[in-house]
C-alpha cells in the first residue's frame, strides 16, 4: 500500500510539473521552490553543542496562522531553539517566506520515502509539528524511525474521512506514528479513540489565540476613518466573484449612513478592474489620498484586512458560494456578527456560531437580503449576535498554553 501511495504522490508531482511547463503560475512556483531542496545538506553533528531545531509544517497561510502562536510561545520560552517552517502551497510560502521567527522557510519536499529520510536527517530536530490536516505518510514514518516526536496541532477530523472508512486500514495504521494529537473538539478525540488511539488532548484551535492578539494590537487607520466620516461600516472579506455579484444589489438597500469595505481574495489588477466596473461608486484603498468620498472602499493590498474588522458593524465572509468559506475568527474576535454562504460546515467555529446565533449562513439572494436588513435595522438583534461572538471567543482562548504545558518535557531535556 505504501508503494501505491508513493506512486500517487509522484503522479501528482508530475502533473504539477506539467502544469508549470504549460505556464500555470502557482504550479511554476511550486516546482521552482522545491528545486533548492533537491540536494539536501550534509548531516549535521548531533552533539551537545549543536543547536536544537523544531520543524513546523503548514499547508498554506491559514494553517500557518494556527501554528504561529505555538512558534512564538516556543521561541519565547526557548530563545536558542531554531525553527524550520515548511509549506506545501505557494500561497503560504510566498507570503510568509520572510517570517522573522523562522530560521529557514521552505517548501515541503515531495513525500517520497527517500526525500523523507533525507529531510529528517538534514537538521537535529527535537520535534515536528504538523498543522491541522497535513498527513504526509512517508515523512511521518521517517520521523518515527528517526526517533523524532511528531505532534498534530489544531487537528479536526470528520467521520467521512478515509481514516474511518472500510478501506482505511492502512491510513489508520499511519496515525500510529504520531506522538500526540492536540485536537480542536471532543468529536475528533472520540473518532481517534474509536480506532484505538488514546493519545489525544482537546485544546481547541490555536488560531483563536493568534487573532485575539491581532485584535489587542490593532492600530487605527486614519485614512479609512476619513473615508467613513462617521458612517456605519460593513466589511466584506475574502470575497470571490459569486460573492461580489450578490453584494452589489445590497448597496441600494443600505441606509445612506452605511459604507461597504470590500476586500477581495484575488487582488490581481484584472479582478480589481472588474470590481470597480461593477461597484461604480467606489474607490481603491491605495487611492484614498486622491479620490473623493464614495460608498465602497476596495482593498487592493494585502495584510490589513484582519485589522479593518475593527470598524465593522457586521461582516460578510466570502467563499461560501464556492469551495468553502474563509476565516471567520478574525471578525469574531472584534465581536462582529458574520454572514456567509452555504459551504461552511467543515469549520467548527462557523457551525458553532451558526447554532448559537452569532453567525448567519445564507443559501440564496433572498436570505442574504433578509439577514442584511435585520442586522442593519434591528439594533437589539445585532447586539445580541455581537455579544454571542465575544462570549464564544472567550471560551476558545488558551489552546497554545495547553499545548505548551504538555510538551515542556520534550524541550527541557
Amino acid at each position: 500500500m505504501r508503494g501505491l501511495y508513493t506512486l500517487a504522490v509522484n503522479t501528482y508531482a508530475a502533473a504539477v510539473r506539467a502544469a508549470a511547463w504549460l505556464g500555470h503560475p502557482k504550479a511554476r512556483l511550486w516546482v521552482e521552490g522545491r528545486r533548492s531542496l533537491s540536494q539536501p545538506e550534509a548531516d549535521p553533528a548531533h552533539d551537545g553543542d549543536s543547536p536544537r531545531w523544531v520543524w513546523f509544517h503548514a499547508a498554506s497561510l491559514g494553517e500557518f496562522e494556527q501554528g504561529r502562536p505555538l512558534i512564538e510561545a516556543l521561541k519565547a520560552q526557548y530563545p536558542d531553539l531554531k525553527v524550520t517552517l515548511s509549506f506545501f502551497s505557494p500561497s503560504g510560502y510566498e507570503i510568509r517566506k520572510d517570517y522573522p521567527l523562522a530560521d529557514e522557510v521552505c517548501y515541503l519536499p515531495v513525500d517520497t520515502p527517500r526525500n523523507a529520510r533525507q529531510w529528517v536527517r538534514r537538521r537535529p530536530y527535537v520535534a515536528a509539528f504538523f498543522i491541522k490536516y497535513e498527513f504526509w505518510f512517508n515523512h511521518m514514518q521517517a520521523l518515527h524511525e528517526a526517533g523524532i516526536p511528531l505532534y498534530y496541532v489544531s487537528l479536526l477530523l470528520r467521520p467521512g474521512q478515509y481514516f474511518f472508512r472500510w478501506y482505511g486500514g492502512w491510513f489508520r495504521k499511519q496515525l500510529g506514528w504520531v506522538t500526540h494529537f492536540f485536537v480542536q473538539d471532543e468529536a475528533t478525540r472520540t473518532l481517534l479513540q474509536g480506532i484505538g488511539l488514546d493519545n489525544a488532548t482537546v485544546c481547541g484551535d490555536t488560531r483563536f489565540d493568534r487573532v485575539a492578539a491581532i485584535a489587542r494590537q490593532a492600530k487605527p487607520f486614519p485614512e479609512v476613518e476619513a473615508f467613513l466620516q462617521g458612517r456605519h461600516c460593513i466589511v466584506a472579506g475574502s470575497t470571490w466573484p459569486p460573492d461580489e455579484e450578490r453584494l452589489l444589489p445590497l448597496l441600494d438597500r443600505l441606509p445612506n449612513d452605511y459604507a461597504l469595505i470590500l476586500a477581495p481574495h484575488d487582488i490581481s489588477e484584472k479582478h480589481l478592474r472588474q470590481i470597480t466596473a461593477q461597484f461604480t461608486d467606489c474607490q481603491r484603498y491605495t487611492d484614498l489620498h486622491t479620490e473623493s468620498q464614495r460608498r465602497v472602499l476596495v482593498i487592493d493590498t494585502i495584510g490589513i484586512l484582519s485589522q479593518l474588522y475593527q470598524y465593522a458593524r457586521f461582516v460578510y465572509i466570502g467563499g461560501g458560494f464556492g469551495a468553502n468559506i474563509h476565516n471567520i475568527q478574525e471578525p469574531v474576535t472584534f465581536g462582529c456578527p458574520v454572514v456567509f454562504g452555504p459551504r461552511y460546515k467543515t469549520f467548527k467555529e462557523a457551525v458553532d456560531l451558526a447554532h448559537l446565533g452569532g453567525a448567519f449562513p445564507v443559501h440564496s439572494q433572498q436570505e442574504l437580503e433578509q439577514v442584511f436588513d435585520r442586522l442593519v435595522q434591528d439594533e437589539a438583534s445585532r447586539d445580541r449576535a455581537s455579544a454571542t461572538c465575544r462570549d464564544y471567543l472567550a471560551t476558545q482562548l488558551g489552546a497554545t498554553q495547553k499545548i505548551m504545558d504538555r510538551i515542556t518535557s520534550t524541550f527541557s531535556a
